[in-house]
């Protein structure tokens, strides 16, 4: 089945997403900005150019539409394409908000049911090679019953990164704990389940703008499982750490590839003797392949009409937890 599909919102995250579409042909391409639309259609024979996101969405020739935008953009985007009845992959967070993403949510359901229409949200990370490697060690059972998890994600921002619209509340919608955190917290969720117990402090050391730069969680599941979170854009050197622990042995992911370092996963598997522990190692020196595996999960949800792993729903669980985060640190944006 080849997709036929719109991409609105044409910077970074779209060129790239429009490069990982294998067996999909690019339609329309949509921005505010015709001129970046113009130069990503150019890539694509018999793509179109478009400032019109309300009438790409709704064109007959369009099956899926790939959501790319400024975060206020992402909710009525979406909701628009899926009451067109399009499928559709929406970039993280999908909303500025939960109040915001709910009707959303409510509305894909229901597609869903009623004629199999998928929205997918851009969590890419569950489709690194060590993340989804990691989540296949778990369930194979071979960690024992888990215990806790601490991530860190950051990265050292740029020269004028302040007056950026990441900066902005009312286009953002929140900080980094928005930003980076939604994917520590998404994939704490993937390992471990829901938070029903949230505590920490969102705060801004450093940027001058009115978001947060830094946010600091501790979830815990019904069952007491933990997981310990910190988002930042003051790291200066670009990390990604995530460490699993279970009773019968520990999972440590380092690096996405790029700036944040080779992505390897160890896993350290506890002997009956204690002591050192038995050591595996996998390393994965290559370019990122988590767009294009993540665009085949999409692609095949479509067909088989399934729902897809980091739905709008997993979304909506991301962004209750970080509403309490920023309730707490009386952030409201």
């Amino acid at each position: 089945m080849s997709l036929r599909v719109a991409i609105v919102g044409c910077g970074l995250i779209g060129n790239k997403r429009s490069k990982s579409m294998a067996g999909a042909t690019l339609v329309a391409a949509v921005d505010a900005d015709l001129a970046r639309a113009e130069q990503l259609a150019k890539a694509h024979p018999g793509c179109s150019a478009s400032a019109d996101w309300r009438a790409a969405v709704e064109r007959p020739d369009v099956d899926a539409v790939v959501v790319a935008t400024t975060n206020d953009q992402l909710a009525p985007v979406t909701h628009a394409a899926v009451k067109a009845g399009k499928h559709v992959l929406v970039e993280k967070p999908a909303a500025r908000s939960a109040v915001e993403l709910e009707p959303v949510a409510a509305a894909a359901r229901q597609a869903f049911d009623d004629v199999g229409t998928v929205v997918k949200v851009g969590f890419n990370h569950r489709f690194h090679p060590a993340l989804a490697k990691a989540k296949q060690i778990i369930d194979s059972g071979a960690l024992g019953p888990l215990m806790f998890l601490r991530g860190r994600y950051g990265h050292g921002g740029r020269k004028g990164m302040e007056t950026e619209w990441r900066g902005d509340p009312a286009v953002s919608g929140g900080g980094e704990m928005l930003d980076q955190g939604v994917h520590l917290i998404d994939l704490a969720r993937w390992y471990l389940g829901d938070f029903p117990h949230v505590s920490g402090h969102v705060a801004r050391f450093f940027w001058d703008w009115k978001v947060d730069d830094n946010g600091f969680a501790l979830l815990r599941t019904e069952g007491g499982q933990v997981a310990w979170l910190h988002a930042t854009c003051t790291e200066w050197k670009n990390l990604f750490s995530l460490e699993i622990y279970g009773r019968d042995g520990k999972l440590a992911v380092d690096g996405l590839g790029g700036s944040y370092g080779v992505e390897r996963l160890a896993f350290y598997k506890m002997l009956p003797q204690m002591g050192p522990p038995e050591t595996t190692m996998w390393e994965w020196p290559f370019p990122d392949t988590s767009w294009d595996a993540e665009w085949a999960h999409f692609t095949e949800c479509v067909k088989e009409r399934k729902q897809p792993m980091g739905n709008l729903d997993d979304a909506l669980a991301t962004l209750i937890v970080i509403r309490e985060l920023y309730r707490q640190s009386g952030m409201t944006f």
